[in-house]
């Protein structure tokens, strides 16, 4: 199998799980009456995909299968780590609260703009921050994000919208009174 083929395996499944996390943390909000409760359990869930499976390789088996030369648990890089979670906690946070805000319907498009801003905020903290580049992509590169900010934007302008129920008729109000009859009884 190829690497590209892998990476692809890789993003599917990052995808698929992404995708179906804000609809599922707004049920759990709803159904907790609580956002900071569903986070709660938000929490839980990284901490026993987060943290005891890495402890079962790394200490149990003694086999890190990603591990390269020279691993460590220096302080400056655990504290990386921690900030890298830090803002992917604040992220969900920020999402439940976005969703729950928005009432029902709302993960419909709040997970579309998450998901449009975030690349175009990677994008940018990357070539001039993180890794600096020494010359810009393709201009191609950038009407990609400029495609991404123009979704997020249809998004946001055609979100669906529950329509208002219209009155009744007034032929289905008469049908469903009782007849009067010429002595004005039922």
């Amino acid at each position: 199998m190829s690497k590209w083929t892998i990476v692809l395996i890789f993003v599917a499944c990052a995808a698929l799980s992404w995708g179906t996390y804000v609809p599922l943390v707004h049920i759990a909000a709803q159904k907790l009456h609580s956002n900071l409760r569903a986070f709660l359990f938000v929490g839980l869930a990284y901490f026993l995909v987060a943290v005891l499976i890495p402890c079962f390789f790394i200490f149990v088996l003694g086999n890190d299968p990603t591990a390269k030369a020279g691993t460590n648990f220096d302080t400056g890089p655990m504290l990386w780590g921690i900030l890298a979670g830090t803002a992917g906690a604040m992220g969900a946070l920020c999402v439940i609260f976005a969703v729950t805000t928005g009432g029902k319907g709302a993960a419909l498009y709040v997970a579309p703009l998450v998901f449009a801003g975030a690349p175009i905020v990677n994008t940018i903290a990357t070539i001039t921050v993180f890794h600096p580049t020494k010359t810009l992509p393709d201009p191609r590169f950038f009407l990609g994000l400029v495609l991404a900010a123009a979704g997020a934007a249809m998004v946001m302008i055609y979100k669906p919208v529950d329509k208002p129920h219209a009155a009744p008729a007034a032929a289905e109000q008469q049908a469903v009174e009782p007849a009067v009859n010429d002595a004005g009884t039922s």
